[in-house]
């Protein structure tokens, strides 16, 4: 891999704008296809929203980094690079916090009345209903698409059920658990969408199936890998593009220190970063109003490394959850073959924006105190501690994901896969199945290599 240094031009049947897996992909399909590639990435590194380094003697995975059982793509990657994985620990109890403090520990279902458990199951049901009928690759077409896009998602839970500890739960997988906003702005065709995403809720919430393993080295190093197999040639580091310049058959993309020419471009980063880049001509108006229609998420990933995994020795699998603390679940982050014992946590929307407000000594003993109160006192002591601030990320601004405000999916969505003459797009965050995750990024550079390649030997 290169970095920018003195200016040079290149001659490429595609050039690609980022260095995620969803662009790496595409290359990578497309150089096996026998076309020549250029990838241009605006940091230092490979990997995208996935991040990994060692922070006082402890690895922590920054960014994204499980591996869901269901992910076939990622999966069939993995094999396909040679990577190994393992499974996250979950042997013994999980702790549940109630509103009212008190620690509940827990086995399968959640500690809560039989009666929230029914109306949890029956919200579950209503929701996995409405996703059956829609098709994941275009849930604007969904024949109710705009009435379901102008609800907010929790609107609708409170008007399916009075119980507010079911709706809580339901909520708290969907706005905090993945979309990791509030769930007034984001609409029920977006939960849908989500929902469809996984083909069912149960895979959203199962984390034997949405946390079960991950990659020996950390998921960056599949990114890793995949640009080191490129070559240098291809990979150049630290060039933002600045400019793209098109015509009906040809792009020009001006990165700092490289220049490609080339037949098509493949735009690789998230929606909101499309407006970092210049388009001459500019895109097509609908496309520039759509952009403007997607925003990030916000989360931020606590990690606290200890000299071992102290909870085990109490009965615990390191998995907690509580709506209404500061970091809102937990799990058991253990790096294989390491001593020492992580728990990571998550703290989302307005409270991970109340956290970054605070002093940095006291950020971190607030989320040390939330560790501790899953697992007590003892996870105030960490040997390695690190908060990933996607947010202040310059070329990502914020995670997991982008998605829709209310009633902007139905309106524009159909907008988002589409190419705009020779530039194509391509990313989790437009992204039918998989959406969001690594497997999603997977899925859509695979296909629109295809979709490329295919237009080449036309």
């Amino acid at each position: 891999m290169s970095s920018a240094s003195a200016s040079i031009e290149l001659d490429r049947d595609v050039v690609v704008i980022g260095a995620g897996i969803s662009g790496l992909m595409t290359a990578r399909r497309l150089a096996e296809a026998g076309h020549t590639v250029a990838v241009l990435e605006a940091r230092d590194r490979v990997g995208g929203r996935t991040w990994s380094d060692t922070i006082d003697g402890s690895f922590f995975e920054i960014g994204g980094q499980w591996v869901s059982s269901d992910q076939e793509a990622l999966k069939a990657l993995l094999v396909e690079l040679g990577k190994e994985t393992f499974e996250r620990y979950r042997d013994g109890d999980s702790v549940y916090i109630a509103r009212d403090g008190e620690r509940r520990l827990f086995q399968g279902d959640f500690p809560v009345s039989a009666s929230t458990l029914a109306e949890i199951d029956r919200l579950v049901k209503a929701l996995d209903a409405l996703a059956a009928e829609m098709d994941v690759a275009a849930p604007w077409a969904h024949p109710r698409a705009a009435e379901l896009d102008a609800i907010q998602f929790g609107t609708w839970l409170a008007s399916e059920s009075a119980d507010e500890e079911a709706c809580r739960i339901v909520d708290h997988y969907i706005a905090a658990g993945m979309l990791t906003k509030r769930s007034h702005t984001f609409s029920v065709l977006q939960a849908m969408l989500m929902v469809a995403s996984a083909e069912t809720f149960e895979n959203l919430i199962d984390e034997g199936i949405l946390l079960d393993a991950r990659v020996v080295g950390g998921m960056q190093s599949v990114s890793e890998q995949i640009a080191d197999e490129l070559g240098q040639d291809v990979v150049h580091l630290s060039t933002p593009v600045r400019r793209v310049a098109w015509s009906s058959d040809s792009v020009v993309a001006y990165g700092e220190g490289v220049t490609v020419r080339a037949q098509y471009a493949v735009v690789a980063v998230p929606p909101p970063l499309y407006s970092t880049i210049e388009y001459t001509p500019a895109l097509p108006r609908p496309r520039l109003i759509a952009h403007q229609h997607q925003s990030m998420g916000l989360v931020i990933k606590a990690q606290a490394a200890y000299e071992t995994p102290f909870w085990r020795e109490a009965g615990l699998s390191g998995t907690g959850f509580a709506s209404h603390e500061v970091v809102c679940e937990v799990y058991d982050n253990t790096t294989l073959h390491e001593d020492r014992g992580t728990l990571v946590g998550f703290i989302v929307s307005e409270r991970a924006e109340e956290i970054w407000a605070l002093e940095p000594d006291a950020r971190r003993r607030a989320v040390l105190d939330s560790f501790a109160a899953y697992f007590g006192e003892a996870a105030l002591e960490p040997v390695a501690f690190y908060l990933s601030d996607w947010g202040a990320e310059e070329w990502t601004r914020g995670a997991y994901a982008s998605s829709y405000e209310l009633g902007a999916l139905s309106r524009w969505g159909h907008l988002q896969n589409e190419p705009v003459g020779p530039i194509h797009f391509a990313s989790s965050d437009i992204q039918g199945a998989g959406y969001m995750h690594v497997d999603g990024g997977v899925r859509i550079g695979d296909a629109t290599a295809k979709r490329i390649s295919a237009e080449l030997r036309a």
